[in-house]
């Protein structure tokens, strides 16, 4: 868990008119459960914490909330719905745009990602030709992760530039970790793949087509995937914040996303995550078809949530309270964000601006354990609420 871009730990709209989300009640003073959930996990010694919540049918205004320090020097308050990392929340969206290509009928799931990318996918036990584009999205491949690797000193990766063409080098220069569809284990190796496929198949570049596919059409002001180059977060944001060398948090909100690219570096708000969730799972950005392969799972449970399952680039988590809610998840330095859209259509993302292998010593898997969950409760509990 050198880098946690995965949604697990140790390491999801109809036709109702986006001018019903958009009015966030910022203004309430009263202490809702909601609030309460989030000063705890100010409690618990996240710096920031960020929640929205957006009802299924929107005849209720969307619900925002945010408590902490958005900088931890000056001790200013969070923007309520601000712009953050979100990290492996990026694999829904280009998962989406390789499931929208299928639709075009320019892929096939079960085609080997040979086909697209001759010659690519190489190595020690690794077969191009035997590794199936349904794989890559499911992380049934056995592709060697190249993240704990790449981004093993964050600090040190934060100004620097890396090419995916030289990470996926990095990659497969380790020898597969187990034979394709042989069992689930997430990579992040997998993603950058499946970008270059998107890249190639249709002649732009990966921000580009997640733009013009999803964003553009969903009306997601706030949503992008960086560009080659850009290291500051664009709108209203919280700092986030990195264990420094001696164990104190150093702000980490400025950086060059590209160790993260298709799949770890895109910035969202909380509401527009919730909004593009709810829109993927109500079949606005896919056929019914695609949809339903994507809801498609394998067992992919921890120790955090028991009974997790993984489909294509979405994750089912069982709810406490009955039924399955299907989201996904992120962390990279400086921000970890949990969502899910639950059985009902209510989508929840929490956002906190530290990650928890940030506030104490990663050895300790006890200590650390017990940080996630505490967020991964929160998401549970508000799901269960609404």
């Amino acid at each position: 868990m050198i880098i946690a871009l995965a949604a697990g730990a140790a390491l999801t709209v109809g036709a109702v008119a986006f001018g019903a989300w958009s009015r966030i009640d910022t203004t309430a003073s009263a202490v809702t459960p909601l609030t309460e959930r989030m000063q705890g996990l100010i409690e618990d010694g996240f710096p920031a914490a960020l929640a929205s919540v957006i009802t299924a049918d929107g005849q209720r205004d969307a619900v925002a909330v945010a408590v902490g320090k958005g900088n931890l020097e000056s001790g200013a308050k969070p923007p309520v719905d601000g712009e953050v990392r979100i990290g492996s929340n990026t694999k829904t969206y280009v998962a989406t745009v390789v499931l929208q290509l299928v639709d075009d009928g320019r892929i096939k799931l079960d085609e080997p990602i040979e086909t697209y990318l001759p010659s690519l996918v190489v190595g020690d036990g690794i077969n191009g030709t035997k590794i199936t584009v349904r794989q890559l999205l499911q992380h049934t491949s056995g592709l060697p992760e190249y993240a704990n690797e790449i981004a093993a000193d964050a600090f040190g990766v934060q100004n620097t530039y890396i090419n995916p063409r030289d990470m996926l080098d990095v990659a497969l220069a380790k020898p597969a970790v187990f034979s394709p569809g042989e069992r689930w284990e997430y990579s992040n190796t997998n993603y950058l793949v499946l970008g270059l496929l998107i890249e190639r198949l249709t002649s732009r570049t990966l921000h580009e087509q997640i733009d013009e596919r999803i964003i553009k059409p969903l009306g997601l002001d706030h949503t992008y995937l960086p560009v080659p180059g850009e290291r500051n977060v664009r709108g209203k944001h919280p700092l986030g914040y990195h264990q420094g060398d001696t164990g104190e948090l150093r702000e980490i909100t400025a950086m060059d996303p590209s160790f993260a690219w298709a799949a770890g570096a895109m910035i969202a708000t909380p509401s527009d995550l919730n909004r593009f969730m709810q829109a993927l799972l109500d079949g606005e950005l896919l056929s019914d078809a695609s949809l339903a392969e994507m809801k498609t799972s394998v067992p992919a449970g921890d120790d955090l949530w028991p009974g997790a399952s993984y489909g294509l680039g979405l994750q089912g988590f069982p709810l406490s309270c009955g039924g399955v809610a299907w989201g996904h998840g992120g962390d990279i330095p400086g921000t970890q964000t949990r969502n899910a859209v639950g059985p009902d259509g209510t989508a929840v993302t929490i956002a906190v601006t530290a990650l928890p292998w940030a506030l104490v010593d990663m050895t300790d898997e006890q200590a650390l354990l017990a940080k996630y969950q505490t967020v991964v409760d929160a998401l549970d509990e508000t799901l269960c609420d609404n």
